[in-house]
């Protein structure tokens, strides 16, 4: 790494594209020094446009969409219908703990309510709907 060099523009007269290339440590009058003219009449470089929607960025796009459905939709869907058919499932004499934390037996099931036997020895009996009917706790 000997070599090192800077690029600077010369001072002095009518120097607008005139370009000093010069070994790091020696002076402007040392060996080595180099002069490059760039050509005044040369067009700049084409500046690159920006386009719209790339292809690349379409396809990050289409995948965040798949990504929310999978996150929005799809998981509490499977989440309802694991209950919708753990419901279905219930029959009498299962141990079921509600939504609110009542565990009580099933003793009758009829469309969307669920009668629970709650106490033993007084007999205790509430009906519950079927949609707050948390766990299957016999079934475990």
């Amino acid at each position: 790494m000997n070599d090192m060099w800077i690029l600077a523009q010369a001072a002095g007269e009518n120097t607008d594209f005139d370009v000093v290339a010069t070994p790091v440590g020696q002076s402007q009058e040392g060996q080595g020094q180099a002069l490059i003219k760039a050509d005044p009449n040369a067009s700049a470089p084409p500046v690159p446009t920006r386009r719209g929607l790339g292809p690349q960025n379409l396809i990050f796009i289409a995948l965040m969409f798949v990504v929310m459905y999978f996150l929005l939709f799809r998981g509490p869907r499977k989440k309802q219908q694991k209950h919708k058919q753990m419901v279905q499932s219930l029959k009498k004499n299962d141990r079921v703990r509600t939504i609110g934390g009542i565990i009580g037996t099933v003793v009758d099931i009829k469309d969307d309510e669920v009668t629970l036997k709650v106490d033993e020895s007084n007999n205790t009996k509430i009906r519950v709907a079927s949609t707050a009917i948390a766990h299957n706790v016999s079934g475990k």
